[in-house]
């Protein structure tokens, strides 16, 4: 499928193709809808990438996640992300972010970046000397992980009160899946509100952590699959509910900070078949991008936390839309972003 074939029957308006031959910057930034507003999006940045076509339909897919996003939580922007393909071998990561500071700052202001998975306030710091369309700055709101686990923490209340009739989650079961920056400050909201946890991460370590610092108990990823629990948090990469993992599950409902969690929009659908009710993630985990666009507007802490609170109302109303219509609650959030897009 050609560039423009995916741009036109996506609805995106733009996909820039960043280069550097110095540094060795190899960026996409895809562009979705920005109707509402300057695209506000991180950028990911992985040496994982196959192919310029397997980062450019990441970008994109990505993009137009953040347009929903920012839409639902009724935020004054749009949808924009980026994607670094990182150089192979040893490179200046340093110089590689201030080339793609530069390169940010070309595009007039349409897009507003921050970190995301594989990169850190750090490379923000790197990127902020030639633009000034950054924001996730440490003397600013810095790490946006505690407000987004704090908003997944919310919409599992939300869930919980539609599901077992009662928004404690004290002695309700949560399954983990990823326990990296999101995943971990989850885990930590899911214990003081006394949640019983189970944790699953490649990284030993960040279990070990979890293990000992929150009280979670430590399974395989297949294990935890398998688990009968009352409410599964993908909170790693993408793709958590597909082919492989989705039969094996014995919860009640899907709730975490993962983007993208449904592999296709069939799995939603099986989802539901099974009387697993999802939560739609771009919803559930809008507390980072809140947390930056108030950056954007002037930081407030008690701000981007009493914004982030109010995504138990944004739950609350979809589950309640999706009962009394009939519809799955993606859907029904998609409905209210395309609504509000239209207006």
């Amino acid at each position: 499928m050609s560039y423009f074939t995916q741009l036109l029957e996506g609805g995106y308006e733009a996909v820039h193709l960043l280069s550097d031959s110095r540094t060795g910057l190899r960026a996409i930034v895809g562009m979705h809808n920005t109707r509402l507003g300057p695209g506000l999006g991180g950028t990911r940045a992985l040496s994982t990438y196959t192919s310029e076509e397997e980062a450019v339909a990441d970008a994109l897919r990505l993009a137009r996640g953040m347009t929903y996003k920012a839409a639902l939580a009724g935020l004054p922007h749009g949808g924009g992300k980026a994607v670094i393909m990182l150089p192979r071998g040893n490179f200046d990561r340093a110089k590689l972010f201030e080339s793609f500071g530069r390169a940010v700052e070309s595009l007039g202001g349409r897009y507003i970046t921050t970190e995301d998975s594989g990169t850190s306030t750090d490379d923000m710091e790197h990127v902020r000397k030639h633009t000034k369309n950054v924001v996730g700055l440490k003397e600013r709101s810095g790490d946006p992980s505690p407000v987004t686990a704090y908003g997944v923490a919310r919409a599992m209340e939300a869930t919980a009160k539609h599901v077992f009739g009662s928004a404690d989650l004290k002695g309700l079961r949560v399954t983990v899946l990823g326990v990296g920056h999101v995943g971990m400050y989850l885990v930590k909201e899911l214990h003081e509100r006394g949640a019983h946890i189970w944790v699953s991460d490649i990284n030993a370590a960040s279990v070990e952590h979890a293990v000992k610092q929150y009280g979670a108990t430590a399974v395989d990823a297949d294990t935890l699959h398998r688990m009968e629990a009352d409410v599964y948090a993908p909170c790693a990469l993408g793709g958590a509910i597909n082919d492989t993992t989705l039969p094996m599950l014995k919860v009640k409902a899907v709730c975490g900070a993962a983007n993208n969690q449904l592999l296709t929009m069939r799995h939603g659908e099986q989802l539901a078949s099974r009387g697993i009710l999802y939560v739609p993630d771009y919803a559930a985990n809008a507390g980072g991008l809140i947390n930056v666009a108030q950056e954007w507007a002037g930081y407030d802490r008690e701000k981007a936390y009493a914004r982030a609170a109010n995504i138990f109302d944004t739950i609350d109303t979809v589950l309640r839309r999706a009962k009394e219509s009939g519809l799955r609650p993606e859907q029904v959030a998609d409905r209210m972003v395309e609504e509000k897009l239209q207006a």
